[in-house]
């Protein structure tokens, strides 16, 4: 489903109005598109960057102003015998005007530093989605997980408890080859079967709990609302169906033509490490800015001074000043050349920056890859074979214990096998989906393949649709 900005917008909004009245409603369901659409719009990490972006932005044209003048006034050469103005010719009245110049261009070059870091923070929000992306869809599944194994548990609990009940009338009434710890087994296994189902609620909850902090409705133009956590949702359910999950740069990850030059040209793409350009490109500014400490600083100044009349009434002519201060950087050895020297050196770290991030992602990328692969292995086992085989096992081994030809704790174990393939199968799908999410991350902005290149990634093991071992094969 493709969102422009004013669908997205008003669901949004439909989605937080839904959330308010959960209190009305008998269950609230969320799906992981929804959970996903609420934790970037509720983000107040988001609004705060915005609003650090405006404040560079205006220290940018501040910093591009030249300082404010400086005025001086005052009263020269006064007689201390009299106090009075005409009584001495050099007597004045002085106002005065100063102005600094910075040296060289670095108003200009200041300015155009901090312009360029303003261009950081739409980047850092672009990593900030796509990192909230996937952790929300990792909590989602985690909690799709556990609500699924707990209907899977509840599903078989019936026929554990007549597995029981059947055991406690045959050894109570003699019947067939039933023994006192066939009964005993069977009350034992309801009881361990009690204990997963709590182990299970247990994560639910506490997956829920966490989710619930990425859903917090924020609203910046009401923030004292968004300090009302009372009137946040406090439970609510995932939704029943496992979402389809898009790699979002499948060609390539292809073993066939896969290169570690070619995944690092498309990382380079990479909000997180476009930011990191961006602050090479302002720490190269600050090495011009460093240069412009061998610039002098000059000034001007000029003053009016004002001179009473002679004690006879005759006229004095006032005076007018004007000049010129500059600071001569002599001595740089251990000044400016030590600047400009570090500033280089801040330049060429943040080039380190880079190449550390992209070898981390990397290496991520190609860990998640391998599991991926496993994960499609350990796929293709249990839809092929280990779901088939322990159900028809736990049907023969049922089969012949009615019979009188079979063990009943082997029916007991043939079942809890049956479960366990079921829940594993479950687990592995969720995590398959839960390493795409992951390696969708470091492709945040590289979806520029066509749709038809993502091939869908819906690893529900009842729809027997499992990852494909040749397309995402070792090399």
């Amino acid at each position: 489903m493709k969102l422009n900005s004013s669908n997205l917008t008003s669901l949004s909004t439909a989605l937080i109005l839904g959330l308010s009245v959960f209190s009305a409603q008998a269950e609230k369901v969320v799906s992981l598109e929804q959970a996903i659409t609420l934790a970037q719009q509720n983000d107040p990490w988001l609004h705060g960057s915005r609003l650090k972006q405006s404040a560079v932005e205006n220290r940018s044209i501040a910093s591009g102003t030249l300082p404010d003048p400086k005025v001086s006034l005052g009263i020269m050469n006064l007689p201390t015998d009299t106090w009075d103005l005409d009584q001495e010719g050099m007597t004045q009245l002085k106002v005065g005007v100063s102005q600094m110049f910075p040296r060289g261009d670095s108003l200009e070059i200041k300015k155009d530093q901090l312009q360029i870091e303003s261009t950081k923070f739409p980047l850092l929000r672009e990593d900030r989605k796509a990192k909230l992306k996937s952790q929300v869809s990792q909590l989602w599944l985690d909690a799709y997980l556990a609500q699924q194994t707990i209907k899977l548990i509840e599903d078989d609990w019936s026929l554990f408890e007549q597995m029981a009940e059947v055991a406690k009338a045959s050894y109570s009434n003699v019947v067939g080859k039933t023994r006192q710890q066939d009964v005993i087994r069977a009350q034992l296994e309801i009881v361990q079967l009690d204990d997963r189902l709590t182990s299970q609620k247990q994560k639910l909850e506490t997956t829920i709990a966490r989710l619930n902090e990425w859903l917090h409705i924020y609203d910046a133009d009401r923030l004292n609302e968004s300090f009302n956590f009372d009137a946040q949702p406090l439970e609510f359910r995932v939704s029943k169906k496992l979402p389809a999950i898009t790699l979002n740069n499948p060609t390539v990850l292809k073993a066939s033509n896969y290169s570690r030059n070619l995944l690092a040209q498309e990382l380079s793409n990479h909000p997180a490490i476009l930011a990191i350009d961006v602050k090479r490109k302002a720490s190269e500014k600050g090495i011009e800015l460093a240069k412009q400490q061998y610039e002098p600083q000059w000034g001007v100044n000029a003053s009016y001074a004002y001179r009473d009349n002679m004690p006879s009434g005759d006229s004095r002519a006032d005076l007018f000043s004007v000049g010129v201060t500059f600071d001569l950087p002599l001595f740089t050895e251990n000044r400016q050349d030590k600047q400009v020297a570090a500033s280089i050196a801040d330049s060429e770290a943040v080039k380190t920056e880079k190449l550390l991030l992209t070898k981390q992602m990397i290496s991520a990328v190609e860990k998640e890859l391998r599991q991926l692969k496993r994960l499609s292995d350990r796929q293709s086992i249990y839809q092929e074979q280990l779901l088939k085989q322990t159900h028809d096992q736990a049907e023969a081994s049922l089969t012949a214990y009615t019979n009188d030809d079979g063990d009943f704790a082997e029916v007991v174990r043939a079942r809890i096998a049956e479960l366990n393939a079921r829940i594993s199968a479950l687990r592995i799908d969720v995590d398959a989906l839960k390493t795409v999410a992951r390696i969708n991350y470091f492709f945040a902005h590289s979806q520029s393949k066509s749709n038809a290149e993502h091939k869908p990634l819906h690893t529900s093991h009842k729809t027997n649709q499992h990852l494909s071992n040749k397309q995402f094969g070792e090399k």
